[in-house]
């Protein structure tokens, strides 16, 4: 029996454009998966017996860094991840399991781990866009913003704390220009330490008066600040924003138990 000659397959539009869909679908998904990796990756092993084991990449490779260009100062760079991060080795308690959370050695809050972790972000103030100055400072920074007159005022008025002691009045309040937005309550506090606390930890009755539960008069007192009376830092922002918040965990040894 004669072989039937083969059959021509011909490659018309519409072929073509499926095939190319298919490859340009798995180029997509190789993509999406290689730069879901720039957080997180390469992993490392957290077997104390084994601290150079290496680092796990899996497929594909982690990427490598980014270099973004800065807004300012101009002809600026950063690389994504250049930032180290903090050695809190001597702050904690090594536990021999894998997956353990950190036990801190003595004050959580001080010493910034836990809920009061922050990251070591730029020394430096955040600035705003369109004229390139620092965007959160105090109003007496700021002319021509105010208080609107149907809000209270809390300049002048006490600042209590957890435990119900008065730690201070406020001097004044920061804004950040470019949100328009309060940010920080700036605190007179005794002993004649300027402290600032976050706007949204912070409470405001009707006449003016402050309170700040996440931490007690002791801590309120020890809280991080700034370098500068008229900005805040990044680093700066992340420390203050850290200690407060990390309070409604560690304050108190009651907040640190199960609720149950």
């Amino acid at each position: 029996m004669p072989t039937p000659p083969p059959t021509p397959v011909f490659l018309d539009l519409a072929a073509l454009s499926l095939y190319l869909f298919f490859a340009f679908f798995a180029f997509l998904v190789f993509w999406l998966h290689r730069e879901g990796k720039r957080e997180g990756y390469p992993l490392v092993s957290d077997r104390s017996d084994r601290p150079n084991f290496g680092t796990i990449h899996g497929f594909p490779e982690t990427p490598p860094p980014k270099v973004f260009r800065l807004h300012y100062p101009p002809g600026a760079t950063v690389t994504q991840g250049d930032q180290p991060e903090r050695d809190i080795s001597a702050l904690v308690i090594e536990d021999p399991y894998n997956g353990t959370p950190i036990t801190p050695k003595g004050d959580a809050m001080r010493d910034g781990l836990g809920a009061a972790s922050y990251a070591m972000r730029h020394d430096a103030p955040d600035l705003a866009y369109d004229d390139n100055l620092p965007k959160i400072v105090p109003l007496r920074a700021a002319p021509g913003w105010h208080i609107a007159e149907e809000d209270p005022n809390p300049i002048g008025r006490p600042v209590t704390t957890l435990d119900g002691e008065t730690v201070g009045t406020v001097a004044d309040l920061w804004t950040d220009r470019s949100e328009y937005v309060l940010r920080y309550i700036e605190v007179d506090a005794v002993g004649g330490r300027r402290i600032l606390v976050p706007m949204f930890l912070a409470t405001i009755n009707d006449d003016g008066d402050v309170r700040v539960v996440s931490v007690t008069a002791a801590q309120f007192a020890a809280a991080p600040g700034i370098k500068s009376p008229e900005q805040i830092t990044l680093l700066e922002e992340d420390m203050i924003a850290g200690y407060f918040g990390g309070g409604h965990l560690h304050a108190t040894p009651e907040r640190s138990e199960p609720l149950v």
